[in-house]
């Protein structure tokens, strides 16, 4: 009987050790924030290869920037040798910013991105920096701008005319419901269409960048009725005088390089899963480089295509369906539909990746205790997605649908996305520098990363991007000139002053927030 008695308490023993060493390596636990548990992460999977890498990037770049803003680049330029000067500068900041994000993924190889980065430079006061982070990055719907490019020219491809406000501010509901449908509910499903979306957006890329190079070496007759004679496509005259028309207001200069950025944004995706690469510092250095490359170089290309398939002032007045111009232009009026569809399936996969990296930014936001809810938000239930934190974006998006006036509502998004990344990337790009001058007197809390080891060419790229984005974030409060505003409806200041007061909402937060819950440092 004693002996019996004693089996079922070591049994019992047993269980309580056990259960609490599964506690302390929960995966919920390392975080504290929701749980109050302090442990250690579990081992990540390492499951992204070099090229797992290199398309991580492509299909976050490659959205519908380079099909819907190269009119607005143009228009607010005002001449094609400044447009297509800007896409060059362009080219060289996400070049440089690669670089700034390849030193600090080194640094800090694990999920995060900016969150670490920003930690790291800014210890105190505690958390202050990651709710000003959470404040910029959680409450900006970024997919809904291609949500309605996916409307608009899936609507085009239907109808064969502009679609009535409703049914576009309908169909880009759809879309955004979709895709938290497809990434909240059934993930797998959700994965396979956006790789498969990811390698059809590089294709469509590809033969718009294609007609380009032909472009160059003899031009393309356009399209004629039967019985006349072909011509060369009219917009060959648009590199005779390049510089004719160029506006070098800064504000106009400003919204203009937002634009083009814009459509480079996503060079640093692969630094918010670095936890789960294999050699991640190896391969950072390698697929970062060449998948910015191979994009700039497309993205050149596409740019001289629009410019030899059309006249400046045919490219200005259409507004964002300038590469369904172009193909109506060369091919006529029935390729048109189907490049409307081909732009429209690119806009979808856009939203999904938007969706997919913002809903885990989202998630691990809340998993620090940072965002109101955070214990709903960091769930994983009932689906093991997160389900809770893609739909606050979703929300978001929903919000910017249907009210946001319907003519201003892309270059808002654009810009208001574009402006507070601006701030953050000043702050990480002018960090290095600081952390190199001040690694050289030897501080010993800096010693173990070996800043004062970076080379030239690194400082060089620092200084070039913190600059510009220095430029991006003040330019904007300089009135543009007549003809030159981004808004018909609203103010040109409006996504400046709103990227601030986000930031100022994160700092509210940070004061009133409940102070129970606290961030576990990993």
């Amino acid at each position: 009987m004693l002996k019996s008695q004693y089996l079922l308490e070591y049994a019992a023993w047993r269980v309580r050790t056990q259960s609490q060493s599964l506690l302390r390596n929960n995966d919920i636990g390392r975080y504290g924030a929701v749980s109050g548990v302090q442990g250690s992460a579990p081992a990540t999977k390492k499951t992204i290869g070099f090229w797992s890498a290199v398309f991580v990037i492509f299909n976050r770049i490659i959205g519908t920037g380079i099909f819907a803003t190269p009119a607005t680049v143009l228009a607010l330029s005002g001449s094609v040798g400044l447009s297509i000067s800007l896409w060059l500068l362009g080219s060289l900041l996400a070049a440089a910013g690669m670089q700034v994000f390849i030193v600090w993924g080194c640094a800090f190889p694990k999920n995060g991105g900016e969150k670490n980065y920003l930690q790291y430079l800014f210890p105190k006061p505690a958390h202050l920096i990651i709710c000003l982070y959470a404040g910029s990055s959680c409450l900006v719907g970024w997919a809904a701008a291609n949500s309605l490019v996916f409307g608009e020219y899936f609507l085009k491809a239907l109808l064969n005319t502009e679609p009535p406000r409703l049914v576009l501010q309908l169909m880009s509901f759809i879309c955004v419901t979709v895709t938290l449908l497809l990434h909240g509910a059934v993930l797998e499903w959700g994965l396979r269409v956006q790789n498969m979306l990811g390698v059809f957006q590089l294709f469509v890329v590809a033969m718009v960048a294609a007609t380009g190079l032909v472009a160059i070496r003899s031009g393309v007759p356009a399209a004629v009725e039967l019985g006349k004679e072909p011509c060369q496509w009219r917009g060959r005259d648009n590199f005779s005088n390049i510089w004719e028309g160029t506006n070098l207001s800064p504000s106009s200069i400003s919204l203009a390089l937002n634009s083009v950025m814009w459509s480079f944004v996503g060079f640093s995706n692969a630094n918010y899963a670095m936890s789960e690469m294999k050699n991640p510092k190896r391969t950072i250095k390698l697929a970062g480089p060449l998948a910015v490359a191979v994009v700039a170089v497309l993205y050149l290309f596409s740019n001289i295509a629009y410019l030899s398939g059309a006249t400046k002032e045919e490219i200005v007045t259409s507004g964002r369906l300038v590469v369904a111009l172009l193909m109506n232009n060369v091919w006529g009026p029935r390729v048109e539909r189907f490049v409307d569809m081909g732009v429209a399936l690119s806009a979808f996969g856009s939203v999904l990746a938007m969706s997919f990296a913002q809903g885990r930014i989202n998630q691990e936001l809340a998993k620090e205790g940072v965002l109101p809810q955070s214990k709903i938000l960091a769930s994983s239930e009932p689906f093991n997605a997160p389900f809770a934190a893609l739909g606050l974006h979703w929300f978001l998006c929903v919000l910017i649908i249907f009210f946001v006036p319907h003519g201003d509502a892309y270059n808002l998004v654009i810009n208001l996305a574009s402006y507070p990344s601006s701030v953050v990337n000043a702050v990480i790009s002018f960090g290095l520098v600081y952390l190199y001058f001040s690694s050289l007197s030897c501080a010993e809390e800096h010693s173990q990363y070996r800043w004062h080891l970076l080379s030239p060419g690194a400082l060089v790229a620092a200084v070039f991007f913190g600059t510009a984005n220095v430029f991006l974030f003040l330019a904007p409060f300089v009135p543009p000139p007549a003809g030159a505003e981004p808004y018909e409806t609203l103010p040109y200041w409006t996504h400046a002053v709103v990227g601030w007061v986000l930031f100022g909402l994160g700092a509210i937060w940070w004061v009133v927030r409940p102070q129970g819950r606290t961030t576990s440092s990993e």
